[in-house]
């Protein structure tokens, strides 16, 4: 979903970065060091320098990953007056809502304003790591509109 999200925003020419936090060298937030790390600095300043995100990240037991929450974590104030949206992947529908505490975290903690409009797709929607269900492709599409529309909007 995320890159059906970048493909859609580079279609609208949006300068963009794609970041996959699974390829960086993370660590585990300890409240003391973790933040001297070379991999989370740069993390910190790519989400600095952005005017929003979309996060697409996996629901896991009711809850968006433990590696999306260390990357927030992470890169605290750097999330400050940020627009996010959400992409989330579940096994099933019963979590639809977890990423609300995710959101209320980013909102409370550091004013970011949270497109009102969010992705969740079960595994119905893929085959393998393919994205099938044209609605939930067609959705993820108004995510990334929303976003362009959100940033000018506040931006502008």
């Amino acid at each position: 979903m995320g890159r059906i999200a970048l493909a859609r925003l580079q279609e609208r020419k949006v300068d963009c970065e794609w970041i996959d936090i699974s390829q960086l060298d993370l660590p585990l937030c300890d409240a003391d060091k973790c933040y001297l790390n070379a991999a989370a600095q740069k993390l910190g300043k790519s989400i600095e320098a952005a005017d929003g995100m979309i996060v697409s990240a996996p629901v896991y037991n009711y809850d968006v990953s433990a590696a999306a929450k260390n990357m927030i974590e992470l890169t605290g104030s750097a999330w400050e007056d940020k627009v996010v949206g959400f992409l989330c992947a579940a096994g099933g529908m019963s979590s639809y809502m977890s990423v609300m505490a995710y959101a209320n975290s980013l909102m409370l903690d550091f004013r970011t304003v949270i497109i009102p409009r969010f992705v969740y797709a079960t595994s119905d929607a893929f085959d393998g790591e393919k994205l099938v269900d044209k609605k939930v492709g067609a959705r993820v599409e108004q995510v990334a509109d929303e976003l362009i529309r959100f940033t000018t909007a506040l931006r502008g």
